[in-house]
């Protein structure tokens, strides 16, 4: 191999203060660890010295701890987007440490290319294989490795032997060409091909390889209990249901899920629930309920942007591939998450809610309005787009003290016009037809915990007839409540 194989504080030296750095990787599959903790490492040595030093980090989604947890404190993190989900880095941009942009996970590739951000002068990807004519095979994540690869002035490889190489093949590298020469992307079903299985790029700009063996580090999720298997029983009665009245085609959609405990039980209800064919999905994250699936024959492909398995489900893929690379495909999220590619293939999309409320609009992102949790993701990429959006959430948090479905969001990430079913373990919420107060109703009916559903009620009550019957003057009532006493069962609106 021509290239200069180094350490990774040896290749931390290519990185200067106030670099845009462009990192590989979705979630923490693909993400690279060595290298940026070494960035990390040589940041604290510069303060030390009383020199400045912090980078503009731009990825797919969130990372590992490796990367935006050791980044942030070492204090050498300036600006991040587009998503986080890393506690350090939560803290930071809550307090303003960190500038923090949040946005639509389809829109960062082109924004890059746009030249919305500047000059990417480094990228940082993790790779399962690189010859030397250029071709790199990507690992478990793919992100905006096409992208920041094609900008970026130099190139530094983590090639890392915990992914085989014979991954090659599983991945499809497409960018689109930039207005005005933009055409469709060529994606008719969740099993088409637009691209390439490899991510090529000028062999030049390739500076360091650094080679690695550590794993994902990705843990299982929590057993699944009452009210996340409630919610995904929901979910499956729901869309057998629109099966069974013809409104979703007898030959069924490609599923979108999101990431978490919640999605882990609505896709393992799915696959139980008869009245529901075998099915595809066309998704960002491919995680382990999906590998269940397709053992079980109930999931028969998956589209995505990653492979973010819990450590033991990654080396059971990775001792099957003949298996599973007939039946997934890995792409750039510009892709996995495009609105075009979306609405034609018509996602049935089921996302997570932090919180609703009783008119249908979303809040995915801010606590009590104000504090960042993770980011909007690319749950706004699929819900506009989508043939149904279904929202999903426990009713209640911290054992009742916090009701997720209030008179009015404290921060609005998806409107009423992009949600048509709002789901929790109470019940279904069939948004579509319905004026403001029939959506206010039908929530309060079949969504809301009992603790609160009298509140709700008389809420409604304070409203003149009004199109959105609101009263302003107490729609945040529950919020300061909680922000007082802790337990918004303590509201009054008077």
């Amino acid at each position: 191999m021509a290239y200069n194989v180094m350490t990774a504080d040896e290749a931390a030296r290519f990185f200067k203060n106030g670099d845009n750095v462009g990192f590989s990787g979705f979630t923490a599959a693909g993400a690279p660890k060595v290298v940026p903790t070494a960035v990390a490492k040589m940041a604290e040595e510069e303060h030390a010295k009383g020199n400045e030093f912090k980078i503009n980090i731009f990825t797919g989604a969130s990372t590992g701890d490796a990367l935006d947890g050791a980044l942030t404190r070492a204090k050498a993190v300036n600006f991040r987007t587009p998503y986080q989900s890393n506690k350090d880095l939560r803290g930071a941009l809550n307090t303003q440490d960190v500038h923090y942009a949040d946005m639509h996970l389809s829109q960062l590739g082109q924004d890059l290319r746009y030249g919305f951000y500047g000059k990417v002068n480094i990228a940082v990807l993790e790779a399962a294989d690189i010859n030397d004519e250029g071709e790199i095979v990507l690992t478990s994540g793919v992100g905006i490795s096409a992208t920041i690869a094609r900008l970026a002035d130099k190139i530094i490889i983590e090639l890392n032997k915990k992914h085989p190489k014979e991954i090659r093949g599983m991945h499809d590298i497409y960018i689109p060409n930039d207005p005005p020469y933009r055409r469709e992307i060529p994606i008719y079903t969740v099993k088409d091909r637009a691209g390439s299985p490899v991510l090529k790029v000028d062999p030049k700009k390739i500076v360091a390889i650094v080679e690695t063996d550590l794993s994902n580090k990705v843990e299982g999720f929590t057993p699944i209990d009452e009210v996340t298997a409630k919610i995904g029983e929901n979910v499956a009665i729901f869309l057998a249901d629109q099966l069974k009245k013809g409104i979703i085609p007898k030959e069924f959609l490609p599923i979108q899920s999101g990431v978490g405990n919640v999605a882990n039980a609505v896709l393992g209800s799915l696959g139980k629930n008869k009245d529901i064919p075998p099915f595809t999905m066309y998704t960002e994250v491919i995680q382990d309920a999906v590998i269940d699936l397709m053992k079980e024959g109930r999931l028969t492909f998956a589209s995505g942007c990653s492979l973010t398995l819990s450590d033991p489900v990654m080396d059971e893929v990775y001792a099957n591939l003949p298996f599973f690379k007939e039946r997934l495909i890995l792409r750039p999220i510009e892709i996995s998450n495009n609105p075009e590619v979306i609405r034609r293939l018509g996602l049935l999309t089921i996302n997570t809610a932090l919180e609703a409320d009783i008119f249908g609009n979303i809040n995915s992102t801010h606590v009590l309005g104000t504090k960042m949790m993770n980011g909007i993701g690319g749950s706004g990429d699929f819900t506009r787009n989508a043939y149904i959006s279904i929202f999903n959430c426990p009713s209640i948090q911290k054992g009742g003290a916090i009701s997720t479905i209030v008179p009015m969001v404290s921060h609005t990430d998806h409107n009423e016009h992009s949600v048509k079913i709002l789901i929790t373990e109470q019940g279904i919420a069939d948004l579509r037809r319905k004026s403001p107060i029939q959506r206010a109703e039908t929530i309060i009916e079949n969504c809301v915990h009992p603790y609160y559903k009298e509140l709700m009620w008389d809420y409604l009550k304070l409203a003149k007839k009004l199109h959105t019957p609101h009263t302003l003057q107490v729609a945040f009532n529950m919020h300061t409540e909680f922000a007082k006493s802790g337990d918004m069962r303590n509201t009054k609106w008077v």
